[in-house]
């Protein structure tokens, strides 16, 4: 559907949503765009990037979703994809779906409130800078619950499948905002305003929250395997002095469980007492080696 949310002397704005291979042709020949990037409006799971051509510059952002599936971890789960064409005279948008953030800046233009093509694209790119925010808050609040997981409570199975999928969402949006610096340094260049400035700071604030929280949950990973590898440890050391108790009384019960005809101690009347009474001495005494050692 082909929208013309803005049309005067100094701005138009073309909105394409889930557009026909026809409407995109008809729009591409009007505005000479080229097939390769028109292809890549197409493309779902296009990655962020930033192509500047003669006469028009070609930018991809994604967008987060409003998908709240915990175990979403790829790109198209978390992510939807904006194109822009984007020149001194206009603004085409391409997108699949209809985006809340579309409706408030066609508001704006509507009055009168953006001047050029450059300060819609900033609202725009924004806009969609801002969808990140309320999911970054969430992977926050995730990382603080987990940390108190990690270290006051015990552990479950399911709190290493929470921690990845947890990981795999950080970890996935840094690296949309990473493949998206391009688009925010073009934008942000010599004809920058202070409403620029100020995308680039937003996009470098959600930047650095995003590397707190990833250092953070690596952190939470290390900490859990080696809390766990810990367990397994003191596990293993009770294990083994256990088995260092009993080796000794293995070994005595052993030799006399051999039955040879000439083992004196067989007939004698105070053997059994006397075994088991070694036995005692022989526990006694590695229960007080182990203590001296400050193994126990």
């Amino acid at each position: 559907m082909i929208n013309n949310l803005a049309e005067h002397q100094k701005l138009e704005w073309i909105d394409l949503t889930d557009p026909t291979t026809e409407e995109l042709s008809v729009i591409a020949e009007k505005y000479k765009l080229h097939p390769a990037l028109v292809n890549d409006c197409l493309q779902p799971d296009h990655l962020p990037k930033y192509e500047r051509m003669e006469d028009y510059a070609f930018i991809i952002f994604r967008i987060h979703t409003q998908n709240n599936v915990a175990e979403a971890d790829t790109v198209q789960e978390l992510t939807h994809k904006i194109a822009f064409f984007y020149s001194d005279h206009f603004l085409i948008t391409v997108h699949r779906r209809t985006h809340d953030l579309i409706a408030p800046i066609a508001e704006l233009i509507k009055n009168e409130k953006c001047g050029s093509t450059l300060d819609l694209l900033n609202l725009l790119i924004s806009a969609c800078l801002n969808t990140y925010t309320e999911p970054l808050n969430k992977l926050a609040k995730s990382v603080d619950y987990y940390e108190e997981i990690v270290f006051l409570r015990p552990k479950k199975a399911p709190l290493l499948k929470g921690l990845y999928y947890l990981k795999r969402k950080i970890d996935l949006l840094k690296r949309m905002l990473i493949l998206s610096y391009d688009i925010i340094d073009a934008l942000d260049a010599k004809e920058g305003n202070v409403n620029t400035r100020d995308t680039r700071d937003l996009y470098v604030k959600h930047q650095s929250m995003l590397d707190s929280l990833a250092e953070n949950i690596h952190q939470l990973l290390a900490i859990y395997f080696s809390a766990s590898s810990q367990k397994t440890n003191e596990i293993m050391r009770v294990l083994t002095i256990f088995s260092v108790f009993f080796m000794p009384l293995t070994f005595i019960v052993g030799i006399y469980g051999m039955n040879f005809e000439f083992m004196p101690e067989l007939k004698w009347k105070m053997g059994y007492p006397g075994v088991m009474g070694l036995m005692v001495v022989v526990t006694v005494a590695i229960y007080f080696w182990f203590k001296r050692k400050g193994w126990l």
